[in-house]
């Protein structure tokens, strides 16, 4: 398994991430993405990867932060994508449900990584709340063609519209808890684009929701998703561990 969205630079971690990372690898874990949301957690997470050799890091500026992502953060990010351990920009995009960002800039700076993602011929990692419509049309217009739309959470349409620009689409522990939507969505999406995550600390999954959440849940999610189509554990270890590393050319 491949836990492809996890914040372990968080300060919920700042006390026990040695045991974090044990449990996971016993859970079965083969790699993990530390994911950045600004300039200091981006170093962070590269910082972590370098000494952790199954971590691997994502670099970015996340819509709540947007408006501090100048031209020197931009220099920054692209300094840290030298590290041969970054192997996506993210997470970026917009949220228009919390606004912490004025929308004008985040959707400025959501452009402006995509285009050095494209630069830099890296997938980027997208966090989309309350922003579906916008999100697809700067996609678009931009000409996104590799990356993944993390934590989905939008209908059947708006991830055929991600799916047909050639992005994965990722379940987190939402789908332990949502209903016949979330279930609908997961069971229509080619099997060769589906990823897995737990966006730790957050989004704990059923029966942790409302606790901390770890890397080593992930197994409750791939449990889930088992069910949902008609798989076995094992089967969906290999599925989204398989496209994990074609995604993010991740070593075998």
């Amino acid at each position: 398994m491949i836990d492809t969205h996890a914040h372990l630079t968080s300060g919920e971690y700042s006390g026990d991430l040695a045991a974090v990372l044990r449990r996971a690898r016993e859970a079965g874990l083969n790699a993990i993405i530390a994911v950045g949301f600004d300039i200091p957690s981006s170093r962070a997470s590269v910082q972590l990867s370098e000494v952790e050799e199954d971590v691997f890091a994502a670099v970015g500026v996340h819509p709540h932060d947007a408006r501090t992502l100048d031209e020197a953060a931009l220099a920054a990010l692209e300094d840290l994508c030298t590290n041969p351990k970054v192997v996506a920009i993210g997470e970026i995009g917009l949220d228009f449900y919390r606004n912490l960002s004025p929308r004008r800039i985040q959707e400025r700076a959501f452009r402006q990584q995509i285009r050095l993602a494209r630069r830099l011929q890296l997938p980027i990692i997208i966090h989309d709340r309350d922003a579906h419509r916008r999100v697809i049309e700067i996609m678009r217009s931009e000409k996104v063609c590799c990356g993944v739309m993390h934590c989905f959470s939008g209908d059947i349409n708006i991830a055929r519209q991600a799916l047909s620009m050639g992005l994965h689409i990722s379940f987190a522990g939402p789908i332990t808890y949502h209903g016949r939507r979330a279930a609908d969505i997961v069971r229509r999406i080619p099997e060769d684009r589906i990823l897995i995550e737990t966006d730790c600390p957050y989004l704990a999954p059923a029966p942790h929701r409302g606790k901390r959440n770890e890397p080593a849940y992930l197994r409750l999610v791939a449990e889930r998703l088992a069910e949902l189509l008609g798989k076995t554990v094992e089967e969906v270890d290999a599925i989204t561990e398989n496209n994990a590393r074609h995604l993010f050319k991740l070593p075998e």
